[in-house]
């Protein structure tokens, strides 16, 4: 799949990937890089958020104000 970047998509998944998960990164950030990628959005029951990309899927739970950047490090490993 060759999928041209926006400069800010660029930035948001070098930072999902990076060693040091910002604490400023904004969930928002995440989400709209996996529709820039083509993924599918479906919303879950309470904060479950699921991404459909191809044939592979990534489950979520989406941040909440008590999530810490630890949560999307975490989560990050285990999906896609």
């Amino acid at each position: 799949m060759n999928v041209r970047l926006s400069k800010k998509h660029q930035r948001t998944l070098e930072a999902i990937f990076s060693t040091q998960v910002p604490a400023t990164l904004q969930w928002r950030r995440v989400e709209t890089l996996f529709m820039a990628l083509g993924a599918t959005k479906k919303e879950e029951g309470g904060s479950i958020v699921t991404f459909k990309l191809k044939d592979d899927y990534a489950l979520f739970h989406r941040p909440t104000l008590k999530k810490r950047r630890s949560d999307i490090t975490s989560e990050k490993r285990e999906n896609f």
